[in-house]
């Protein structure tokens, strides 16, 4: 369920820029995301935490592997701090970054999914 819920929440971050196409609630829905978009990199690292924790808890499937992408891509700006990996990592993510808007869409049917 916290899976769900993340995945929810980490695609409309990331999907900030295209909301307002949705005809009857995008402009609500952009507003939303544009005040979550504050908090990018703590959603980030949640999601990245929770990602882990529920692999590592023995259930990987495709709502803990589209949750760690979500992760990554929200806390790059964290992601090149990191010692060994940092620059790495980073790139990796700032070449997923293109693929920003794919991504959210598939996480918030992945999440809507996850809930179901």
């Amino acid at each position: 369920m916290i899976v769900g819920l993340m995945l929810i929440i980490g695609g409309l971050v990331l999907l900030t820029g295209s909301l307002y196409l949705i005809p009857a609630m995008g402009k609500r829905l952009e507003k939303s995301a544009k005040w979550l978009g504050g908090f990018q990199t703590i959603i980030g690292i949640i999601s990245v935490i929770v990602a882990i924790w529920d692999m590592v808890d023995g259930s990987v499937g495709l709502g803990n592997v589209v949750l760690l992408i979500v992760g990554l891509i929200l806390a790059v700006g964290v992601m090149s701090a990191l010692p060994a990996l940092g620059k790495y990592i980073a790139k990796m993510v700032k070449a997923l970054g293109a693929f920003q808007t794919v991504v959210g869409m598939i996480a918030l049917i992945v999440g809507i999914l996850e809930l179901i």
